[in-house]
């Protein structure tokens, strides 16, 4: 019998996983596949998830938030396993899980995942490390990783907007410079993103993006004075903001090196991320996932 790596974490989001674990198992069984179970956990990291596999897997269901499948796809980059990947979206924002059409109805994800064809999605890669959604860096972008685990599970999204309101104090100017095919920014802004998916905190920022096309997705908040941010606000929640050239800088590329010596950190889908300089580049195709449903 075929068989199904499925990763869960037990604390992501609402720890709905936990009770909907059953319907994985029925609906993997309908279609003739065995699930082998990892629970992540204390003593029980990411890499252990892989140790056991054979040639009889077929692909890897992993239940969790962005952070929790970067962690699977660098795990499974770092020891050669070139295995499908399933996302069943059970963490608080789940972003790259909904860009790509996931239900967060377990049953129905299943469903979709087993009626499926592996289609092949790009990657990007932050120094060492990859990532599925986003790396970014700048005012706000370290929310995720300083609200405590137990704040996060049991208020979901507002634990983000309750943090993200201490951090206005801390509203500044950053100088950086960020290099690429495209030219050189150097010189003040208030956020950065670079983006394989579409959506950050499900803003969907990116709207242009393709997670298929070779190219990454850069949006750089200039440091303008507040009252062009007001208009900037109104583009946003119209979905005209990329257009907003005076405040903002966008541009498609493969490849952007970033240079910063504010103290500031960087984020990779709500973890921590190296530190800089920053040498980001996307890797076409490189990852093959099941269930996609881009429109």
């Amino acid at each position: 019998m075929d068989k199904v790596r499925f990763i869960y974490n037990p604390y992501s989001g609402e720890s709905t996983i936990v009770t909907d674990i059953d319907k994985v198992i029925k609906v993997h069984q309908k279609y003739g596949y065995e699930i082998m179970p990892y629970r992540l956990g204390r003593g029980f990291g990411m890499d252990k998830a892989f140790d056991d596999l054979d040639e009889t897997c077929r692909y890897v269901l992993i239940a969790g938030g962005d952070g929790t499948i970067d962690l699977a796809v660098n795990s499974m980059k770092k020891k050669g396993i070139e295995l499908p990947i399933a996302i069943l979206p059970t963490g608080t924002a789940n972003d790259f899980a909904k860009y790509i059409g996931m239900p967060e109805d377990v049953e129905a994800a299943c469903e979709q995942i087993l009626n499926s064809k592996a289609k092949k999605l790009d990657i990007g890669r932050i120094n060492n490390k990859y990532f599925i959604n986003v790396a970014s860096t700048g005012l706000f972008t370290d929310v995720s990783q300083k609200i405590d685990e137990n704040l996060k599970n049991t208020m979901g999204k507002l634990a983000y907007y309750l943090k993200g309101l201490e951090q206005v104090p801390n509203f500044r100017r950053l100088k950086i410079k960020v290099t690429s095919e495209h030219g050189v920014f150097d010189g003040d802004m208030y956020l950065m993103l670079v983006f394989n998916g579409q959506t950050a905190g499900n803003l969907k920022f990116a709207y242009k993006a393709e997670a298929d096309d070779g190219l990454l997705d850069v949006v750089i908040f200039k440091a303008v004075m507040f009252k062009d941010l007001v208009p900037l606000m109104i583009d946003m929640l119209r979905g005209e903001h990329l257009e907003h050239e005076n405040a903002i800088m966008y541009f498609k590329t493969d490849k952007v090196r970033i240079e910063c010596h504010e103290d500031i950190v960087t984020d990779i889908d709500g973890e921590r991320g190296p530190d800089f300089p920053l040498e980001i580049e996307c890797v076409k195709s490189g990852i093959e996932v099941l269930g996609v449903n881009i429109h």
